[in-house]
């Protein structure tokens, strides 16, 4: 099989043409197998794909772990770069990426060598909440919603110690049915938040489009911050805007290799 390779600000995926995958193949044991960072290739998702017309293409995701995402924010950009580059898309044109989150429409801003910038349309965010969680007998403010997938953005002290203690407790917290990404963020300035992330079926990341997506309408809404926002995480800043309820996605994204995967997989 022919992987692909590649990464928006280190949060890194493996991109598979569906039409490589052997029939009755384990497409979770897959993708545990190819993200694995010390026997595989490494990657916080593999994402399957495949083309649906020109400049565009339909996409099924799974975390490292295995289980099912709706969609990534990266992950759609790492796609849309990958077909941009097979198809020498000029700057100025655009590409479609189906996920199960909706179609997502990508205009390419930028193109320099193997990396390209793009700016999305991620759609509205949905059921914005604002509750209180109780974790390890402490309340937490917390403000959750769908932006295509489940999230949860906690305002406040953006630490390490935070991200692996309240984070990583709530991404698998009883509250959340089916799991949900974490964001701990922090209003810097009205125009810049900065975020920590916990990815459901992954841990750490070093960013999350979105997660940027989700913890900058948390600090639009709650924390003072501007419709237009830098979102800054460890790997980089991507720009969102909230315009006439819509969200957009700015930022870039890398291929990195294509490889022959020969290694078996285990069943």
């Amino acid at each position: 099989m022919q992987i692909v390779k590649a990464h928006a600000f280190g949060n890194d995926f493996l991109l598979l043409d569906e039409a490589d995958v052997p029939a009755g193949m384990d497409r979770a044991a897959l993708a545990r197998a190819t993200c694995n960072r010390h026997r595989g290739l490494g990657g916080d998702g593999l994402i399957f794909y495949r083309r649906t017309a020109p400049s565009s293409a339909r996409m099924a995701l799974l975390n490292a772990d295995g289980s099912y995402s709706e969609v990534s924010g990266n992950g759609v950009r790492c796609l849309a770069a990958w077909l941009a580059h097979q198809d020498e898309t000029p700057v100025g044109g655009s590409i479609t990426i189906e996920t199960d989150a909706g179609p997502k429409v990508l205009g390419l801003l930028e193109r320099d060598g193997v990396t390209r910038t793009f700016r999305a349309a991620m759609g509205k965010p949905e059921s914005l909440t604002r509750v209180t969680l109780q974790v390890d007998g402490q309340a937490v403010d917390a403000i959750t919603m769908r932006v295509g997938n489940p999230q949860c953005v906690v305002l406040g002290e953006v630490t390490e110690e935070r991200l692996h203690g309240v984070a990583a407790k709530l991404a698998v917290h009883s509250h959340f049915a089916a799991g949900t990404n974490v964001e701990l963020a922090t209003v810097e300035a009205p125009g810049r938040v900065r975020i920590l992330i916990w990815e459901r079926g992954v841990g750490p990341t070093e960013a999350s489009g979105t997660g940027a997506c989700a913890a900058a309408v948390a600090a639009m809404a709650y924390g003072g911050a501007e419709r237009d926002v830098m979102v800054v995480s460890p790997g980089g800043q991507q720009r969102v805007e909230w315009r006439d309820e819509e969200l957009f996605l700015t930022g870039s994204a890398e291929i990195i290799a294509v490889c022959t995967w020969q290694a078996q997989v285990p069943s």
